[in-house]
């Protein structure tokens, strides 16, 4: 960090230029790549072309051959009548079509609209509406339900995959005896186009397929909640994924060309597709593909293919601490162990750390933070150097501001705020929500344009910045504000405890009282007795006015479709609950 952009303790804190002046091997600007995220990845494949991209099930995919297949899929979209600026919906798993898809789109000019391909119908007709997609690409197993809701959109074709016609001979005789064998077969006469005929069709495109787009041009539809709750497609550039890549890298320094990265994070999130896949692609790194994961297989993968970076949320690295099978794993091909998708408690990476160590690994994990707003991560702990608490800082170029929650009114040094960011991975916008993407994206006296991101946290003197939580999840309880993040990292402090979800549920005197939803360590049983020991823990460490006034017990949390901790979900079946009481 640059010290002139310090300023003495109790003044406001400026924007703030990234990474601190002695960590050395974290430059403070990079210059960044003005192409595509297709050209990106054509420029490493020219350097490297007989490095391995990608594992999937078995079988490597070379730079060069990558590059081929991506150039057949983008004649093929071209052939079917896909053209510049048109949508085209991604509802694949990590896969070696949706690799191939995702980077042909970018090539003929048109925009990736990343979608979860276990989402229930009517969103998927809602994320096919609401980008207006031409084309769609999704696995055999999902057809029926895009085939019911086609007629409410405006899809002209659906390309059909399969993960069988991907995998090495041996592998695939086993994949039909077992999955396979549970997927539905599609009609022969279903007006879909199956994958081989459809790259077939690239041999009627001779020419003018490449379409020249620049760095600033849309080039990918991601979604999120943002700062309101309710879904909206967030418009991202080329420049921001590339730069995201390079930022990465340069927090990284130990990474070298080849170096493998387990992409287990799904295609559809920024974290997945950002970091695990794209990131490695154009920086000359190889992915293991991951389609479909447990920690089981998580951990199995790991160790079978020796990464060296791996990355995921925090409830996966939980149950990964739990397996029997990671007994007497050797670790130390880790260079990187990142964090990221919800708030990593103190307790897990201490717990992570010492398990790291144990299993003969020189790293500790290292928590990260960003928004979709910002394509995933801008914010990283450094490699050399940790503060308790800390989500560490931001990336080259990137600078993060705390201001009085909503306004632009910067706070003193470890005073709590609303975290804003700034830096070449912010959003366009907003896809048909113009007045949400003005009250997110604000431009600032000092020229920067800053994403409100509606998280609280502080930071202190040296630029470190501390996550309190987010703003829509705060509890006001007696007119006290109370953080669920902050209780269940001390809920999950306690011996007996595996995870805990902190919620607010009404309450006539309170408005809102704390509910703690607790699960229990394995051989842990349930019992009245445990319950008060951890309620006793509570009231050692929680002020009185936060105190869990319910704590109920549950064999499972539920988890969201990237691996969080579901508290929306929670927070329903208690109103739920108390309306059918009354």
């Amino acid at each position: 960090m640059e010290t002139e952009h310090l300023k003495p303790e109790g003044e406001a804190t400026g924007p703030r230029a990234p990474w601190l002046a002695h960590l050395g091997n974290v430059p403070a600007h990079l210059e960044y790549f003005q192409g595509t995220m297709y050209e990106a990845v054509e420029k490493i494949a020219q350097q490297y072309p007989n490095n391995v991209a990608f594992d999937f099930m078995g079988r490597s995919t070379t730079y060069k051959t990558l590059i081929e297949r991506i150039n057949e899929c983008a004649r093929s979209l071209r052939t079917i009548g896909v053209r510049q600026g048109d949508r085209v919906t991604i509802a694949m798993p990590n896969c070696p079509q949706a690799i191939y898809m995702f980077y042909a789109v970018n090539l003929i000019g048109a925009i990736a609209n990343m979608v979860h391909p276990l989402s229930a119908e009517k969103e998927i007709e809602f994320y096919l509406n609401e980008s207006e997609s031409v084309t769609a690409i999704t696995l055999d197993q999902f057809y029926n339900k895009f085939e019911k809701i086609r007629a409410n959109t405006k899809i002209v074709n659906i390309i059909i995959a399969r993960v069988r016609d991907e995998l090495s001979r041996p592998l695939k005789a086993g994949y039909m005896l077992t999955e396979g064998r549970k997927i539905q077969k599609i009609p022969a006469d279903a007006p879909v186009i199956r994958w081989k005929e459809f790259m077939r069709l690239g041999k009627y495109c001779f020419y003018n397929y490449k379409v020249k787009r620049n760095a600033d041009d849309t080039a990918v539809i991601l979604y999120s909640g943002g700062t309101t709750g309710t879904t909206k497609g967030i418009l991202l550039s080329n420049l921001n994924f590339n730069a995201l890549g390079q930022q990465v890298i340069a927090a990284n320094h130990m990474f070298s060309p080849g170096d493998k990265m387990l992409a287990a994070m799904p295609l559809f999130h920024g974290f997945g597709l950002g970091v695990c896949i794209h990131t490695m692609l154009s920086q000359g790194g190889r992915c293991i593909l991951v389609p479909r994961f447990t920690a089981k297989s998580y951990a199995k993968l790991i160790t079978k293919y020796k990464c060296n970076f791996i990355a995921g949320v925090p409830t996966l690295y939980e149950a990964l601490l739990r397996l029997p099978s990671m007994d007497g794993a050797d670790l130390s091909c880790l260079k990187g162990v990142f964090s990221g998708g919800d708030s990593l408690s103190i307790e897990l990476k201490k717990k992570l750390d010492a398990f790291l160590k144990q299993h003969h690994a020189s790293i500790q994990v290292r928590e990260g933070y960003g928004t979709t707003e910002t394509v995933t991560a801008c914010c990283l702990t450094p490699f050399d150097r940790y503060k308790e608490g800390s989500i560490g800082l931001p990336f080259p170029d990137t600078y993060i501001k705390i201001v009085k929650p909503g306004t632009d009114e910067e706070l003193r040094y470890g005073e709590e705020g609303e975290i804003l960011l700034a830096g070449p991975t912010v959003m366009k916008g907003y896809m048909n929500h113009p007045k949400e993407t003005a009250e997110t994206l604000r431009r600032h006296a000092d020229g920067q344009t800053w994403v409100y991101t509606g998280d609280l946290g502080t930071m202190d003197e040296e630029g470190f910045i501390y996550f309190k939580g987010r703003a829509k999840r705060m509890i006001i309880s007696s007119g006290y504000n109370v953080y669920p993040a902050q209780l269940e990292n001390i809920i999950d402090a306690h011996e007996k405890v595996q995870m805990s979800c902190v919620i607010g549920v009404p309450d006539p005197y309170r408005m809102q009282a704390v509910k703690a939803f607790v699960m229990l360590k394995p051989g842990v049983e349930k019992s009245d007795a445990v319950k008060e020991e951890i309620l006793s823990w509570c009231r050692t460490n929680i002020a009185k006015y936060a105190m869990p006034r319910e704590l109920e017990f549950r064999d499972e949390l539920p988890k969201t479709l990237v691996g969080k901790v579901a508290y929306r979900k929670l927070e329903e079946e208690e109103l739920a609950k108390r309306k059918a009481a009354q």
